[in-house]
Protein backbone atom coordinates (compact mmCIF):
# COMPACT_ATOMS: atom_id res chain seq x y z
CA UNK A 1 0.00 0.00 0.00
CA UNK A 2 3.04 2.21 0.38
CA UNK A 3 4.09 1.72 -2.98
CA UNK A 4 0.90 1.92 -4.23
CA UNK A 5 0.80 5.79 -2.47
CA UNK A 6 4.17 6.86 -3.43
CA UNK A 7 3.10 5.65 -7.32
CA UNK A 8 -0.46 7.18 -7.11
CA UNK A 9 1.62 10.76 -6.21
CA UNK A 10 4.21 10.35 -8.54
CA UNK A 11 1.41 10.02 -11.16
CA UNK A 12 -0.55 13.05 -9.81
CA UNK A 13 2.64 14.71 -9.65
CA UNK A 14 4.10 14.22 -12.82
CA UNK A 15 0.88 14.66 -14.45
CA UNK A 16 0.39 18.20 -13.43
CA UNK A 17 3.69 19.69 -14.04
CA UNK A 18 4.38 18.28 -17.59
CA UNK A 19 0.36 18.79 -18.63
CA UNK A 20 0.61 22.57 -17.03
CA UNK A 21 4.35 23.03 -17.54
CA UNK A 22 3.33 22.37 -21.65
CA UNK A 23 -0.13 24.66 -21.64
CA UNK A 24 2.17 27.14 -19.32
CA UNK A 25 4.80 27.48 -22.11
CA UNK A 26 2.61 27.80 -24.89
CA UNK A 27 0.76 30.69 -23.31
CA UNK A 28 4.23 32.07 -22.95
CA UNK A 29 5.03 32.10 -26.49
CA UNK A 30 1.49 33.45 -27.56
CA UNK A 31 2.32 36.10 -24.60
CA UNK A 32 6.27 37.31 -26.18
CA UNK A 33 4.85 37.15 -30.03
CA UNK A 34 1.11 39.46 -29.67
CA UNK A 35 2.24 41.64 -26.61
CA UNK A 36 5.73 41.92 -26.85
CA UNK A 37 6.39 41.83 -30.50
CA UNK A 38 8.23 39.37 -30.52
CA UNK A 39 9.15 36.84 -33.77
CA UNK A 40 11.19 33.79 -34.49
CA UNK A 41 14.42 33.68 -35.28
CA UNK A 42 15.32 31.94 -39.23
CA UNK A 43 17.73 29.66 -39.19
CA UNK A 44 19.68 27.72 -35.90
CA UNK A 45 19.94 30.41 -33.96
CA UNK A 46 19.14 29.92 -30.50
CA UNK A 47 16.50 32.11 -29.33
CA UNK A 48 13.81 31.93 -26.56
CA UNK A 49 11.21 29.78 -28.99
CA UNK A 50 14.06 27.35 -29.37
CA UNK A 51 14.69 26.77 -25.64
CA UNK A 52 10.53 26.77 -25.02
CA UNK A 53 10.57 23.93 -27.74
CA UNK A 54 13.36 22.07 -26.45
CA UNK A 55 11.56 22.19 -22.91
CA UNK A 56 8.35 20.67 -24.32
CA UNK A 57 9.83 17.80 -25.69
CA UNK A 58 11.76 17.61 -22.17
CA UNK A 59 8.23 17.55 -20.90
CA UNK A 60 7.70 14.84 -22.84
CA UNK A 61 10.48 12.50 -22.20
CA UNK A 62 9.57 13.46 -18.15
CA UNK A 63 6.24 12.06 -18.60
CA UNK A 64 7.58 8.66 -20.10
CA UNK A 65 10.17 7.67 -18.50
CA UNK A 66 8.42 8.38 -15.09
CA UNK A 67 5.24 6.42 -16.30
CA UNK A 68 7.62 3.35 -16.60
CA UNK A 69 9.35 4.01 -13.75
CA UNK A 70 6.59 4.49 -11.23
CA UNK A 71 5.22 1.04 -12.44
CA UNK A 72 8.93 -0.62 -12.10
CA UNK A 73 9.10 0.56 -8.30
CA UNK A 74 5.27 -0.47 -7.74
CA UNK A 75 6.17 -3.83 -9.09
CA UNK A 76 9.06 -3.69 -7.19
CA UNK A 77 7.31 -3.21 -3.83
CA UNK A 78 4.40 -5.81 -4.38
CA UNK A 79 7.44 -8.66 -4.95
CA UNK A 80 9.35 -7.31 -1.98
CA UNK A 81 6.13 -7.55 -0.10
CA UNK A 82 5.37 -11.00 -1.47
CA UNK A 83 8.86 -12.16 -0.33
CA UNK A 84 8.52 -11.15 3.12
CA UNK A 85 4.92 -13.14 3.32
CA UNK A 86 6.74 -15.98 1.56
CA UNK A 87 9.69 -16.17 3.79
CA UNK A 88 9.08 -19.71 5.69
CA UNK A 89 7.52 -20.89 2.29
CA UNK A 90 9.29 -22.21 -1.07
CA UNK A 91 10.17 -18.85 -2.18
CA UNK A 92 14.11 -17.87 -1.46
CA UNK A 93 15.57 -14.08 -1.57
CA UNK A 94 18.55 -13.33 -3.87
CA UNK A 95 21.69 -11.77 -4.33
CA UNK A 96 20.03 -10.46 -7.16
CA UNK A 97 16.97 -9.31 -5.57
CA UNK A 98 18.88 -7.40 -2.85
CA UNK A 99 20.78 -5.96 -5.39
CA UNK A 100 17.78 -4.58 -7.60
CA UNK A 101 16.76 -3.30 -4.28
CA UNK A 102 19.74 -1.07 -3.15
CA UNK A 103 19.76 -0.02 -6.95
CA UNK A 104 16.38 1.70 -7.38
CA UNK A 105 17.51 3.06 -3.73
CA UNK A 106 20.11 4.70 -5.32
CA UNK A 107 18.37 5.50 -8.68
CA UNK A 108 15.46 6.82 -6.86
CA UNK A 109 17.76 9.48 -4.81
CA UNK A 110 19.29 10.81 -8.03
CA UNK A 111 16.14 11.40 -9.25
CA UNK A 112 15.07 12.95 -6.15
CA UNK A 113 17.37 15.15 -6.17
CA UNK A 114 16.58 15.95 -10.12
CA UNK A 115 13.17 16.72 -8.97
CA UNK A 116 14.58 19.01 -6.84
CA UNK A 117 16.40 21.04 -9.49
CA UNK A 118 13.47 21.06 -11.61
CA UNK A 119 11.40 22.76 -8.63
CA UNK A 120 13.69 25.13 -8.57
CA UNK A 121 13.90 25.56 -12.49
CA UNK A 122 10.14 25.91 -12.27
CA UNK A 123 10.25 28.87 -9.97
CA UNK A 124 12.17 30.95 -11.87
CA UNK A 125 8.76 31.53 -14.77
CA UNK A 126 6.73 31.80 -11.21
CA UNK A 127 8.94 34.66 -10.41
CA UNK A 128 8.65 36.51 -13.90
CA UNK A 129 5.15 36.38 -13.83
CA UNK A 130 4.45 37.43 -10.41
CA UNK A 131 6.58 40.58 -11.40
CA UNK A 132 4.27 40.67 -14.47
CA UNK A 133 1.33 40.29 -12.18
CA UNK A 134 2.03 42.77 -9.77
CA UNK A 135 3.13 45.63 -12.43
CA UNK A 136 -0.58 45.29 -13.77
CA UNK A 137 -2.46 45.19 -10.50
CA UNK A 138 -0.45 48.60 -9.58
CA UNK A 139 -1.22 49.57 -12.42
CA UNK A 140 -4.87 49.88 -12.09
CA UNK A 141 -4.48 51.01 -8.16
CA UNK A 142 -2.22 53.65 -8.59
CA UNK A 143 -3.09 55.98 -11.15
CA UNK A 144 -0.37 57.78 -13.76
CA UNK A 145 2.25 54.75 -12.65
CA UNK A 146 4.52 54.32 -15.58
CA UNK A 147 6.06 50.99 -14.81
CA UNK A 148 8.05 49.17 -17.35
CA UNK A 149 9.03 45.38 -17.77
CA UNK A 150 12.40 44.46 -19.86
CA UNK A 151 13.07 41.15 -20.68
CA UNK A 152 16.89 41.49 -20.91
CA UNK A 153 16.32 42.04 -16.97
CA UNK A 154 15.51 38.09 -17.39
CA UNK A 155 18.21 36.94 -19.67
CA UNK A 156 15.24 35.90 -22.42
CA UNK A 157 16.52 38.57 -24.87
CA UNK A 158 20.36 39.43 -25.63
CA UNK A 159 21.73 42.68 -24.08
CA UNK A 160 21.00 43.93 -27.54
CA UNK A 161 17.59 43.56 -27.94
CA UNK A 162 15.43 46.49 -26.83
CA UNK A 163 12.12 44.79 -25.54
CA UNK A 164 10.80 46.62 -23.44
CA UNK A 165 6.68 46.85 -22.36
CA UNK A 166 5.59 50.02 -20.15
CA UNK A 167 2.25 50.69 -18.59
CA UNK A 168 1.31 53.80 -21.09
CA UNK A 169 1.74 51.36 -23.96
CA UNK A 170 -1.94 50.02 -25.82
CA UNK A 171 -0.19 46.25 -25.30
CA UNK A 172 0.65 46.25 -21.83
CA UNK A 173 -3.32 47.34 -20.94
CA UNK A 174 -4.13 44.56 -23.45
CA UNK A 175 -2.06 42.00 -21.71
CA UNK A 176 -3.16 43.11 -18.32
CA UNK A 177 -6.90 42.59 -19.13
CA UNK A 178 -6.60 39.72 -21.25
CA UNK A 179 -6.83 36.04 -19.17
CA UNK A 180 -4.13 34.61 -21.48
CA UNK A 181 -1.79 36.34 -18.81
CA UNK A 182 -3.98 35.07 -15.58
CA UNK A 183 -3.75 31.72 -16.82
CA UNK A 184 -0.67 31.85 -17.51
CA UNK A 185 0.51 32.56 -14.04
CA UNK A 186 -1.47 30.18 -12.58
CA UNK A 187 -0.62 27.12 -14.75
CA UNK A 188 3.07 27.80 -13.85
CA UNK A 189 2.15 27.75 -10.20
CA UNK A 190 0.35 24.42 -10.73
CA UNK A 191 3.15 22.82 -12.19
CA UNK A 192 5.63 24.31 -9.60
CA UNK A 193 3.13 22.36 -7.23
CA UNK A 194 3.22 19.57 -9.47
CA UNK A 195 7.00 19.35 -9.43
CA UNK A 196 6.87 19.64 -5.38
CA UNK A 197 4.39 16.33 -5.47
CA UNK A 198 7.02 14.55 -7.66
CA UNK A 199 9.84 15.22 -4.63
CA UNK A 200 7.61 14.20 -1.94
CA UNK A 201 6.84 10.86 -3.85
CA UNK A 202 10.60 10.30 -4.60
CA UNK A 203 11.23 10.65 -0.78
CA UNK A 204 7.83 8.04 -0.05
CA UNK A 205 9.81 6.25 -2.76
CA UNK A 206 12.52 6.41 -0.43
CA UNK A 207 11.31 5.45 2.39
CA UNK A 208 9.70 2.28 0.97
CA UNK A 209 12.87 1.23 -0.48
CA UNK A 210 14.84 1.84 2.52
CA UNK A 211 12.59 0.02 4.33
CA UNK A 212 11.85 -3.03 2.12
CA UNK A 213 15.72 -3.53 1.72
CA UNK A 214 16.47 -3.81 5.76
CA UNK A 215 13.45 -6.47 5.76
CA UNK A 216 14.93 -8.43 3.07
CA UNK A 217 18.09 -8.18 4.64
CA UNK A 218 16.77 -9.32 7.90
CA UNK A 219 15.05 -11.99 6.39
CA UNK A 220 18.02 -12.87 4.80
CA UNK A 221 19.68 -13.29 8.16
CA UNK A 222 16.78 -15.33 9.09
CA UNK A 223 16.64 -17.50 5.71
CA UNK A 224 20.19 -18.94 6.88
CA UNK A 225 19.74 -19.26 10.56
CA UNK A 226 17.09 -21.71 9.22
CA UNK A 227 18.80 -23.19 6.89
CA UNK A 228 21.66 -24.02 9.66
CA UNK A 229 19.11 -25.01 12.31
CA UNK A 230 17.37 -27.63 9.60
CA UNK A 231 20.77 -28.72 8.94
CA UNK A 232 22.21 -29.04 12.20
CA UNK A 233 18.87 -30.92 13.36
CA UNK A 234 19.33 -33.24 10.25
CA UNK A 235 22.95 -34.36 11.05
CA UNK A 236 21.65 -34.37 15.01
CA UNK A 237 19.18 -36.72 13.56
CA UNK A 238 21.42 -38.73 11.61
CA UNK A 239 23.65 -39.24 14.28
CA UNK A 240 20.87 -40.51 16.53
CA UNK A 241 19.79 -42.83 14.53
CA UNK A 242 22.92 -44.41 13.55
CA UNK A 243 23.44 -44.89 17.38
CA UNK A 244 20.45 -46.85 17.34
CA UNK A 245 21.17 -49.16 14.59
CA UNK A 246 24.46 -49.79 16.47
CA UNK A 247 22.75 -50.53 19.71
CA UNK A 248 20.58 -52.92 17.95
CA UNK A 249 23.24 -54.39 16.51
CA UNK A 250 25.36 -55.00 19.33
CA UNK A 251 22.65 -56.56 21.16
CA UNK A 252 21.38 -58.58 18.37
Amino acid sequence: YASLIATILLYAGVALFCGCGHEALSGTVNILQTYFEMARTAGDTLDVFTMIDIFKYVIYGIAAAFFVYGILLMVEGFFTTGAIKDLYGDFKITTCGRCVSAWFIMLTYLFMLAWLGVTAFTSLPVYMYFNLWTICRNTTLVEGANLCLDLRQFGIVTIGEEKKICTVSENFMRMCESTELNMTFHLFIVALAGAGAAVIAMVHYLMVLSANWAYVKDACRMQKYEDIKSKEEQELHDIHSTRSKERLNAYT
